[in-house]
């Protein structure tokens, strides 16, 4: 029988989970989904100095929010615990201890150190780089243990992955280097190795290394921004890896299905904002109306905007009147802002830029328009059309400043559609205001 995949994610708490990290994440995940495997989160909190409780909390956070639940973890246990890195010193100590009395490793002072033999062709297997060797003269001895009493990475992660029954080590290429020294380390502890997967770096499209300057790097941050974690887990997936056809847009669970380690690229992956914008755009349109209002509101409230005055029924027509328009949540509310609350029209347009003679003819198409008798987009548009014709206008020296007037803006769904959907009475009232009727 075939030994179930247990992968792990195993983040250090000196600092929120960016990019990267979420990244290496999202593919484990995927992994161990796909293969109705287990996924651990490992806290590695060697660095005593930098490593903070508050960090390791947001970190779970953000991986909550992306949907990436773990089945091992600190905060819920597991027969393979304890799973933070500064409750298994014992362990590392005990492993130590082995190789000094197998005569492979030696003491300097307290450390512990691993003596590397020479004349040794150190290889592995990559699921997406291939095979990899180093030969064990280009390595210096490794330190197991600091004279401090904490291990040194190498040490720990071998011991932790062997002891957690971890069998696929999937993560950042960057570990390449790392790899055959660990290799050494299990062939010196007679334990089996893992599969290894080492993932592409992520780049900015200036192909320059990740950082602040390409985007916010903390995943919470892009909640904030209004980005969807169902949009951010669709595009992560896509950094390295696709599904084998032109398909962009997926679901968690449509990535599981069609997810395989073996169609990771080599290739370096290029975050790039403009692609996670549309995709973010095209996974607000395909929410149910009403989600979409309940994701929305809190940044209607942080323009100030009177939500509480309208039921949720008006507001979700209203989102739907506004179509895709709008890239991330913040946006979809920015552009919807005239749909709730007319005094944010006043704020942007004061009608001042109408000449007398254009109020006229504007005053004498308005006053038909709002009295006509059925209150439907297409028909008043009709009746705009044949109108302006019959005075000799142009349409848009009519569309245009009517639009301003009612949204304040130079863009907006089709205007007679705004009309129909404000109702004939909130027409009236904002057209009054400016001398329109």
């Amino acid at each position: 029988m075939e030994e179930k995949v247990r992968v792990r994610f195993a983040p250090s708490p000196t600092g929120a989970l960016h990019i990267g990290g979420a990244h290496t994440a999202l593919f484990n995940w995927l992994w161990a989904r796909k293969n109705n495997g287990v996924f651990v989160l490992r806290i590695e909190d060697t660095d005593r100095e930098r490593s903070t409780k508050a960090f390791e909390e947001t970190i779970l956070k953000g991986m909550e929010w992306l949907g990436l639940d773990w089945d091992e973890g600190p905060d819920i246990g597991g027969p393979k615990g304890p799973y933070r890195q500064s409750e298994r010193n014992d362990i590392y100590h005990e492993y130590a201890e082995k190789l000094l009395k197998e005569g492979l490793a030696y003491r300097e002072g307290p450390a512990v150190i691993f003596k590397v033999p020479k004349g040794l062709t150190l290889g592995f297997d990559d699921i997406v780089y291939g095979r990899i060797e180093m030969e064990s003269d280009t390595l210096k001895d490794i330190v197991l243990i600091k004279s401090d009493g904490s291990p040194t990475y190498n040490f720990a992660v071998v011991v932790d992955d062997y002891t957690m029954g971890i069998n696929y080590v999937i993560r950042g290429e960057d570990h390449i280097s790392n790899t055959p020294k660990q290799v050494l380390l299990y062939q010196s502890l007679n334990w089996p190795l893992p599969r290894f997967a080492h993932l592409p770096m992520i780049l900015g499209k200036d192909k320059k290394k990740l950082s602040k300057r390409h985007g916010a790097t903390s995943v919470y941050e892009y909640r904030n921004m209004g980005y969807l974690p169902e949009a951010l887990f669709n595009y992560f997936a896509l950094l390295g890896w696709s599904p084998g056809d032109d398909r962009e847009i997926f679901t968690k669970e449509e990535a599981i299905k069609l997810f395989d380690l073996k169609r990771v690229t080599k290739r370096a992956a290029v975050f790039d904002m403009e692609k996670l914008n549309h995709i973010n755009q095209e996974h607000i349109y395909l929410l149910d109306p009403y989600k979409r209002v309940e994701l929305v509101t809190p940044f209607w409230k942080e323009l100030g905007l009177d939500v509480e005055r309208h039921d949720k029924e008006y507001l979700a027509k209203a989102l739907e009147l506004l179509g895709g328009r709008g890239q991330t949540l913040k946006e979809v509310a920015e552009y919807s802002d005239y749909l709730l609350d007319f005094e944010v029209v006043k704020e942007r347009y004061d009608g001042k830029d109408l000449t007398e003679s254009q109020k006229d003819i504007l005053k004498e198409f308005c006053r038909e328009l709002v009295n006509t008798d059925e209150w439907d987009a297409m028909k008043m548009a009709k009746f705009a059309k044949s109108w302006a014709s019959q005075k000799g206008v142009k349409m848009k020296d009519v569309a245009m400043p009517l639009r301003w007037a009612l949204t304040g803006r130079k863009v907006s769904p089709g205007i007679f559609e705004v009309i129909a959907f404000f109702g004939r009475e909130e027409t009236k009232s904002r057209l009054s205001y400016y001398g329109l009727l």
